[in-house]
């Protein structure tokens, strides 16, 4: 018999195993879903409308309680910690933080009022939030410039910027965001994948993008996960997933199958 290896083990970044979700005890939306990020990556969650992508989201960060959901079976894990022992502003605390679908800003406060709300449970001091906010701008020149405009004035677009950044402010590890192209102009989609991208490289920020979109998704991901019916139907490097033509015609009903 070998003898045990003595290498520390490393606590997975992010860990989903065999989750099933249920609302109101009745309703089973999410059945057997698994998947991992490891630090540094950014990965894609796939699927038609339906699919199970956001409850899986809502699931990583606690936020299904008020909808009356529940994680059933299965366990989730964050650096080694399970999610269930933790409240949504614990995990927030911790570095995960979400970002939900439909670009929820407060429409009544501005713009840098809205970011300024993300820093509340860091309560850093002054010259820090001065600087916390000018690296938003940094990343969202379009900001700035909107600083004093009521968020809900703004375009869907900069919405997006706004709730993107005020969840930034919380200084995160790892952002999952639900559909973040939804609704939006493809050019400003564009813009925003693209500062995912420099996030992700010059800040280290990773993600987990639930994405109804695959082609976007997948150009900007290491791995994809593609759900149907609430399970996972598919997985592997993006490269790999993006030139199989079965993801998008059995999966995403983007084509018809030849």
């Amino acid at each position: 018999m070998s003898a045990p290896s003595s290498l520390p083990q490393t606590a997975p970044f992010l860990a989903v195993a065999g989750i099933e979700v249920h609302y109101g005890q009745a309703i089973l939306a999410v059945r057997d879903v698994s998947l991992t990020v490891e630090e540094g990556q950014v990965v894609a969650l796939l699927g038609a409308n339906g699919a199970g992508k956001s409850t899986t989201l809502k699931a990583i960060s606690n936020l299904l309680g008020p909808e009356r959901g529940a994680v059933s079976r299965g366990t989730i894990t964050w650096r080694g910690e399970a999610v269930s022992r933790l409240s949504p502003s614990a995990l927030v605390g911790k570095g995960v933080v979400q970002v939900l679908e439909g670009r929820h800003c407060f429409q009544q406060l501005t713009v840098e009022e809205n970011l300024l709300s993300g820093a509340f449970l860091r309560r850093p001091g002054r010259r820090q939030l001065a600087e916390d906010i000018e690296r938003i701008y940094a990343w969202f020149p379009r900001l700035k410039l909107k600083r004093r405009t009521k968020a809900g004035l703004t375009s869907g677009g900069e919405q997006q910027m706004t709730a993107i950044g005020r969840a930034l402010m919380t200084r995160p590890r790892l952002m999952l965001l639900d559909e973040p192209s939804m609704g939006l102009a493809p050019i400003v989609v564009q813009e925003i994948f693209e500062i995912i991208r420099t996030l992700n490289r010059d800040s280290g920020v990773s993600f987990l993008i639930a994405e109804q979109n695959a082609n976007l998704a997948l150009k900007y991901a290491d791995v994809g996960y593609v759900l149907e019916t609430g399970r996972v139907a598919m997985s592997g490097p993006a490269a790999e997933l993006a030139s199989r033509g079965d993801v998008k015609a059995f999966y995403l009903g983007e084509a018809s199958p030849k």
